[in-house]
């Protein structure tokens, strides 16, 4: 058993990369849209729905 900083390396590279393609981008993705509805949603408050003038 050889612990190579090499190996290491690649360890730590494949936990970041399973952390950011599991937990981090579907968090973004679903923060992201729900940041752009609610936009849309307050913005439709203080405006009126589309067509409505």
């Amino acid at each position: 058993m050889s612990s190579d900083p090499q190996d290491n390396q690649k360890s730590l590279e494949l936990k970041i990369f399973i952390f950011l393609t599991v937990f981090l981008a579907p968090l973004l993705a679903v923060g992201l849209v729900s940041a752009y509805g609610f936009a849309i949603w307050l913005g439709q408050i203080f405006t009126g729905p589309p067509g409505a003038g």
